[in-house]
């Protein structure tokens, strides 16, 4: 199928973090740091099929589920293209004392009303996060929500781009320094993997072999994980214990359906 319009919703995901722009590029007219990501290559990939593709990305970092249904599920709907990628939940299941059944049941709501429009829905699963430190220990948590997940898709009959088995992304070199987002590569991975699912052909391939990894000796790895507590994961507990976001104040990318240019 030939897709004329793309509408992609999410959070920093979708939004592409950290998956740069050319050199030159990389900040908008606010002094905001601007990505690429596996959207926007979806999106190319589509435009150079389609003459006259529109795409627009909504995805804010940072947000939850409830602020993605609230602010760009409308939008969405309004603009009634023909594909719109949903990924949500993430941040919230990030939150102690989350509940995977209640952010799944948002996500089925919202799911049915992309659904009524008449566009093509593509859902994700996250990564099996059992090689990130922290991250592994809700595990379970994760593995309950990612499971509604693909009960969702199927009873409303969206594309899933299932994640967690993606052997590819398991290794490190698919991810940035803050071991949450992506980097390029990984980026690249998974817009090989939807254009997969959509049965677009891609030039790439989501089942990468990568070469051996070179052994780090422990006293190496313990300096790289002690860096990652400071850089990354104390950030980010504070801004929890403020109550504040990585997307205040962060406008949409792409808000409006246009041609990629």
């Amino acid at each position: 199928m030939a897709y004329r319009s793309f509408v992609a919703l999410g959070d920093s995901f979708t939004e592409g973090l950290n998956d740069p722009l050319p050199e030159g590029a990389a900040q908008d007219p606010n002094g905001i740091t601007r990505y690429r990501g596996w959207a926007d290559r979806v999106a190319e990939r589509l435009a150079e099929l389609e003459p006259g593709f529109r795409y627009a990305n909504l995805a804010v970092r940072g947000k939850l589920i409830d602020q993605i249904i609230a602010d760009q599920v409308p939008r969405a709907i309004e603009m009634k293209p023909d594909l719109i990628s949903f990924c949500a939940g993430g941040n919230d299941l990030l939150r102690p004392g989350s509940d995977p059944d209640r952010v799944a049941k948002k996500l089925a709501t919202a799911v049915r009303d992309l659904r009524k429009t008449g566009a093509e829905v593509i859902m994700f699963t996250g990564t099996d996060p059992r090689d990130t430190p922290l991250m592994r220990m809700g595990r379970g948590k994760f593995a309950v929500f990612f499971m509604h997940t693909r009960a969702i898709a199927d009873m409303y009959g969206c594309h899933l781009v299932d994640l967690w088995p993606m052997q590819s992304l398991r290794d490190p070199r698919a991810w940035s320094e803050d071991r949450l987002h992506l980097n390029a590569e990984g980026h690249r991975l998974v817009a090989a993997k939807v254009l997969d699912v959509l049965g677009v052909p891609s030039k790439d391939d989501w089942r990468k072999k990568w070469p051996p990894l070179e052994a780090v000796d422990p006293w190496t790895k313990r300096r790289e994980d002690t860096l990652w507590l400071k850089n990354h994961v104390a950030p980010w507990i504070g801004r929890r214990i403020r109550g504040v976001s990585s997307g205040d104040g962060v406008p949409p990318k792409r808000p409006e359906l246009a041609p990629l240019g």
